[in-house]
């Protein structure tokens, strides 16, 4: 196997296969996004790095990796304590760039646990991507999460329901699906929902918990995201106990 050409393990063949709407025989060409995101990111990765060398993080750590909600998180030590985070988030980012970059994202760190929100792939535009290469790209970036840290819980937060996005919604809510697919049925590795949070009893975004863009969240959209991620954490984790 080339080193990013990735084909799905017949193990998570068989997954995919069980789900309606999912193509399983296909494989991964991360090399095909590796110009774009190599062009818009590569400064942004080489920050972060400097940041690895720079900064100081216990074993025990919870590492952070994703989109602009994660590099936003203002707060993330505070909200996160008794857990350590990591921080390493870079805004706009989609997983075809975690994708890319993930061995520079994640083997740098020592982790008990990581987490991954990723929420730029689907957004009502052209070019979009499908549910299927959501979770395929998904499934390649835990295969690498695996090649580092065989037994550390990884945490999948579903792409939030946002009023800016709405009209893309049903794409984004399938993708949430195959991706929670990959989750049930890979060990250690946990699906946290959003629905219930960010949608009123209408079934509607709630734009109280959003800023002025309507796509991310303000201060309150992160307390509530907050606890759900912790409540995820400690079922697993069994709190910050080691």
């Amino acid at each position: 196997m080339s080193k990013h050409f990735f084909f799905i393990p017949f193990t998570l063949l068989l997954i995919l296969a069980g789900a309606p709407g999912l193509a399983a025989s296909e494989p991964v060409d991360v090399e095909q996004y590796r110009t774009e995101a190599v062009e818009r990111w590569e400064n942004e990765i080489e920050k972060l790095e400097a940041r690895d060398k720079a900064e100081n993080h216990p074993d025990d750590s919870i590492l952070f990796i994703g989109s602009s909600s994660i590099r936003r998180w203002e707060d993330i030590a505070t909200d996160m304590a008794p857990y350590h985070a990591i921080q390493r988030g870079f805004g706009g980012s989609r997983w075809s760039d975690v994708a890319v970059f993930a061995e520079r994202l994640i083997t740098p760190h020592k982790f008990r646990g990581l987490v991954f929100f990723v929420g730029n792939d689907i957004a009502g535009r052209e070019g979009d991507k499908t549910p299927e290469e959501v979770a395929g790209l998904f499934a390649y970036v835990l295969e690498k999460v695996r090649e580092h840290n065989p037994t550390a819980p990884v945490f999948y937060i579903a792409v939030t329901p946002t009023p800016s996005r709405w009209k893309a919604w049903p794409q984004i809510k399938a993708a949430n699906t195959a991706a929670r697919l990959v989750c049930d049925r890979s060990e250690n590795t946990y699906f946290i929902g959003t629905e219930s949070i960010f949608l009123d009893g209408a079934g509607e975004p709630r734009p109280e918990l959003f800023v002025k863009d309507q796509l991310h969240q303000n201060r309150n959209g992160y307390i509530l995201w907050t606890a759900a991620i912790k409540s995820h954490l400690d079922a697993v984790l069994d709190g910050a106990k080691r």
